[in-house]
């Protein structure tokens, strides 16, 4: 089964559902395109066991939220679609692979770490680049410190440097590092691993896993979320810095 969602590509075949991201060349998430995600990942959990979230084209698997979407007229919007999709793998029992390529930054970054499995070329790239737009990315701010410590998710928070898929590998945010012209069939590989155990059992563990080190995160993400919208949002610099972006010019910070 297939069904095109505009910008969302969702099939579904042996109980494995393909999410592909079809925006290029950067699959940039706008809010249709993130209640697209929703409604195909909604289907997807309901008939499948395991989901792998591609990017389609060459250039990314995705580059980010859309910054118009985080103007302050929007911004609420966005966050509650984008992460309901969070939401909802937060407690899904299926098993989740992220495909990546390219540029995987921002969102995208938080959409495919939050996966059980990233699987990466060696030529993508991982970067949570909002604090040069005067922001922070809320999702990322809970579960990076969880998988590869503070010190080092501060650093890509608080810098918005980009790293390797190597780099990536060695702090533990990607599973496998493969050759570019070897991610599809990485993935299948990976696929037959799981399809060969029981899948009520991978559900179970996966499961108590989420239960045992997941169990705050809805709550701490609603509180990312507040500060987000109560606070950041609301500033100077992080209006001005959405402003910059759009206006192709260096932001102007504002001196204390």
């Amino acid at each position: 089964m297939t069904t095109h969602l505009e910008t969302i590509q969702l099939r579904i075949e042996h109980r494995t559902a393909w999410i592909t991201l079809d925006r290029p060349p950067l699959n940039i998430l706008d809010i249709a395109m993130m209640e697209s995600l929703n409604a195909a990942l909604e289907r997807a959990l309901a008939k499948s066991d395991l989901v792998v979230f591609q990017g389609a084209g060459v250039k990314a698997f995705c580059a980010g939220v859309d910054v118009a979407d985080h103007a302050p007229k929007r911004v609420d919007k966005m966050l509650s679609a984008f992460h309901g999709v969070f939401r909802r793998l937060a407690v899904a029992d299926c098993l989740t692979i992220a495909a990546v390529h390219g540029y995987c930054l921002g969102g995208g970054m938080e959409l495919a770490t939050f996966c059980d499995f990233v699987l990466a070329t060696e030529s993508a790239q991982f970067g949570q680049p909002e604090i040069k737009l005067g922001c922070f990315p809320p999702v990322a701010m809970v579960t990076l410190p969880r998988l590869i410590g503070l010190q080092a998710a501060g650093h890509l928070i608080l810098t918005g440097h980009q790293i390797s898929a190597t780099e990536a590998h060695r702090l533990g945010l990607v599973t496998r590092v493969v050759p570019d012209y070897e991610l599809s069939a990485a993935v299948d590989r990976l696929l037959e691993e799981l399809r060969a155990l029981s899948p009520s059992v991978l559900h179970l563990t996966r499961r108590i896993l989420a239960r045992l080190h997941w169990s705050d995160f809805l709550k701490q993400l609603e509180e990312a979320e507040r500060v987000y919208l109560s606070e950041l949002i609301q500033t100077h610099d992080a209006q001005e810095g959405i402003r910059a972006f759009l206006e192709k010019r260096k932001p102007v910070w504002k001196v204390k």
